[in-house]
């Protein structure tokens, strides 16, 4: 018997190929216009997240402004600590020579006398030269001079008289030299000192 027509013809499957983008040729298809087919870009495909460039900007502006305010402040912070311990280690050697400058005061004060007695000859006169070259250049100097006025803040006055040759308390004699190093004081000259003599009778007025 033969097979009953239900009035549908026996058909094979139909397979549609969708893809833009030609396996075989590698080259994009053409539409139905003509033109190629565009793959269809999703938010993934651009990097977009929601934020936009100008946020994006934002940030890098924000982060770099605060990288270049820790240099600065780093820059300044070593700018200070490089400044102080330069002046640190100024401070330290100018301590150092000046103690050692010190020791060698009483060194000096028997140069001194020997050549005043005139004892300071040959090859002990010679070294004293050297040596009292060696401490001018390391900054010593002496001070202290017969006639001039009395100051408490570099003299040490020892002894105490009236003079008519005065007319302001003045160092008549100097019995020890003073030095300084620069502006420090090592040792205050000591001297005799002598005041005008009407000085007592100005002051017995003054409490009358």
């Amino acid at each position: 018997m033969p097979p009953r027509d239900n009035g549908h013809e026996h058909s094979e499957p139909v397979i549609r190929d969708n893809r833009k983008i030609d396996p075989e040729t590698g080259q994009a298809r053409l539409g139905s216009d003509g033109k190629a087919e565009q793959p269809t870009e999703t938010p993934a495909d651009t990097g977009a997240t929601g934020a936009g460039p100008a946020g994006d900007d934002g940030e890098l502006k924000a982060q770099l402004a605060e990288r270049t305010a820790d240099l600065q402040r780093l820059q300044a912070e070593y700018t200070n600590y490089r400044r102080r311990v330069e002046r640190d280690r100024v401070v330290v050697r100018e301590q150092a020579v000046a103690g050692a400058l010190t020791e060698l005061l009483p060194v000096l004060d028997d140069i001194g006398r020997a050549r005043d007695h005139g004892e300071l000859t040959g090859g002990f006169a010679k070294v004293a030269e050297s040596l009292e070259a060696v401490l001018t250049k390391l900054g010593l100097s002496p001070f202290g001079q017969k006639g001039e006025p009395f100051d408490p803040t570099v003299h040490e006055a020892l002894m105490h008289s009236y003079s008519p040759d005065v007319t302001e308390p003045t160092a008549v004699e100097v019995l020890q030299l003073g030095y300084r190093m620069g502006d420090r004081v090592l040792r205050p000259a000591r001297v005799a000192v002598a005041e005008p003599e009407d000085a007592p009778s100005a002051s017995a007025d003054d409490d009358n």
